[in-house]
């Protein structure tokens, strides 16, 4: 199982020097990966119609992931770099090809790409994408099609519903195909990555959710016959915050699971500093070997 730990920006007032601080340390303390939340605006909740039912508001910080990776590619030497998940069908479809593929190059290969549909309807309003919000997923499984075909380094043709590219290439290419990942809740995100994801991430779940959403998404990969379908990856988002008393239960039950991937969260534990989010995963990381 490889072992991750989210950055907890939403904690941390949008200190650059914490960004670097708490990848480096994450590195030094073996950790695999490094993962990040995204959201490009916060807005307030009240007065909504539909309603904004997420967790995050006006009042919670939040760095571009992409923007952050291509910094810490830079101060790190082997963490993977993880986007647990950017709002896909928000954004253009060939500028995130373009800017994973440089995230991949200047990294060393360092880069999986996690991508979800996301919650905040005012958000895709403020990106000029207001349209997308009720075809969202449909979307966003047409963009994963763009960017592997762009990614191949050919010179690519493609026309669908929102994209047109005539006779482009993406250059330079990433030299391999980064690995797409799904998150999300429901049924219709399960269906989607089973089809045609390189992993899953389940974060805010409960084990027992996770594990359930995991055998449905098995169960529809056979379906398909997927071939590569040994190679998925599950992954499970550990709340540092359960306690030490839950911590090696949470990643045995989890590991017991099939899961491949575990990520501890600290976030959540009335933790201030920067230094106390390192101690943090210090010790979830001792106690949990």
């Amino acid at each position: 199982m490889r072992i991750g730990a989210v950055y907890p920006q939403t904690e941390l007032g949008g200190d650059p020097g914490a960004v670097k601080a708490f990848a480096q340390a994450a590195e030094e303390l073996g950790y695999d990966h490094l993962l990040a939340y995204d959201h490009v605006l916060g807005a307030e909740h009240s007065g909504r119609e539909p309603v904004l039912g997420g967790p995050y508001t006006e009042h919670d910080p939040f760095h571009e992931p992409l923007v952050m990776f291509g910094y810490l590619a830079g101060v790190t030497e082997r963490i993977e770099l993880v986007t647990g998940v950017i709002i896909l069908p928000q954004r253009q479809t060939a500028l995130v090809a373009k800017q994973a593929a440089d995230v991949d190059l200047f990294s060393g290969g360092r880069l999986r790409l996690g991508v979800g549909v996301g919650w905040n309807w005012v958000e895709y309003d403020a990106l000029e994408v207001g349209d997308y919000w009720t075809r969202r997923g449909g979307r966003q499984a047409t963009q994963i099609e763009l960017l592997r075909k762009l990614w191949s380094g050919e010179i690519v043709e493609h026309v669908d519903a929102d994209h047109r590219v005539e006779r482009a290439r993406l250059h330079p290419a990433p030299g391999r195909q980064i690995p797409v990942w799904m998150g999300g809740f429901s049924p219709p995100a399960y269906e989607r990555a089973a089809g045609i994801a390189d992993g899953f991430i389940f974060s805010g779940r409960q084990l027992d959710a996770a594990a359930d959403a995991k055998a449905a998404i098995e169960a529809r990969m056979e379906e398909l016959g997927r071939e590569d379908a040994s190679e998925f990856g599950f992954e499970a988002i550990m709340p540092y915050a359960n306690g030490s008393d839950r911590w090696v239960a949470d990643l045995d039950r989890w590991r017991d699971a099939g899961g491949t991937h575990a990520t501890v969260v600290t976030m959540g534990a009335e933790l201030t500093t920067v230094d106390q989010h390192i101690d943090a995963i210090t010790s979830w990381r001792s106690a949990t070997g």
